[in-house]
């Protein structure tokens, strides 16, 4: 029996190995990182060692700014995109002729690349000198005004933000969950009918505790996926993030070790080590309502 734990924790040393000095030295190091005062990269040196970096930080205008849109960001698309994604994936297991296609043609948006989708929704939304954006035409319709979704208002420019990273994210989360649905055993299905119960209740009473496994996973990574939210961002507003108040946590850290405002690592430590410990809480608290809410 021990020859065999030892030959298991071999086959383990491999990947024990790379998640070691990919994955955990670097969280130990930027924690390190984050509590020296004044740290110079150049010449690896600092003044001193304390909480000031957390201090500035948590005081920062910009980080703050950051820290808001990212929690909108989180609190609107992964309900909106994961509820969206449930109605599509029930509405496509009950087809059964051209499924496959119209599985195919949902998932596209998920294999393009980001900064091309941001670009096809700067001209749907962006104003220029020749055209208001095909967005405004259709607010036309309705007898509103043209809207700068782009360079406008705050609220119009979430709202763009918001919109656009439901459409990447979703395309993933209806390919989950219609292989979730397919996974459900028709034996339920066939003996609600019989008795009579209603197509509501069977989907609240079967279809829902069967794939809540699925559900939480694809809550869980939506949550990290919307914290870790950059890309998007800078394909629709561009790179100066904090001019247009639209930058997410990741961006402000970026920003800290390369942007205009770069060369400060211990800043910008200190910021991944905020958001390592909101992340980290947050999937602690999803995983307790699991408990009662999960069925495996």
């Amino acid at each position: 029996m021990e020859k065999n734990n030892r030959k298991g924790w071999l086959y383990l040393l491999p990947a024990a190995v790379f998640l070691g000095f990919f994955l955990v030295y670097p969280l130990i190091d930027v924690f390190i990182y984050s509590f020296e005062e004044g740290y110079n990269f150049a010449s690896q040196t600092y003044f001193g060692v304390g909480t000031y970096n957390y201090s500035y930080v948590l005081h920062d205008p910009y980080f703050l700014q950051a820290l808001k849109n990212t929690f909108i960001l989180v609190i609107i698309t992964v309900p909106v995109s994961t509820g969206i994604a449930l109605l599509i994936s029930v509405g496509l297991s009950s087809i059964q002729k051209l499924r496959d296609l119209y599985q195919t043609v949902y998932f596209l948006p998920y294999v393009t690349n980001t900064l091309a989708v941001g670009l096809v929704f700067m001209i749907l939304f962006k104003q220029t000198p020749y055209t208001d954006g095909l967005a405004n035409f259709v607010l036309s319709w309705f007898g509103a005004g043209p809207v700068d979704f782009i360079g406008g208002p705050y609220w119009a420019k979430m709202f763009v933000l918001c919109f656009y990273t439901v459409w990447v994210v979703m395309p993933f989360k209806i390919l989950i969950l219609t292989g979730a649905l397919a996974s459900v055993d028709q034996t339920y299905y066939n003996a609600a009918k019989v008795d009579g119960t209603s197509k509501l209740r069977i989907f609240t009473k079967i279809t829902l505790p069967m794939i809540s496994p699925t559900l939480f996973y694809l809550i869980i990574t939506g949550f990290i996926g919307a914290f870790k939210a950059y890309s998007d961002a800078v394909a629709l507003f561009g790179t100066d993030l904090n001019s247009a108040e639209m930058n997410t946590i990741v961006g402000y850290i970026y920003d800290m070790l390369y942007g205009n405002s770069g060369g400060y690592p211990s800043y910008a430590s200190a910021a991944a080590i905020l958001l390592f410990t909101i992340v980290l809480t947050i999937t602690c608290i999803n995983l307790l309502v699991s408990r009662k809410h999960v069925h495996y």
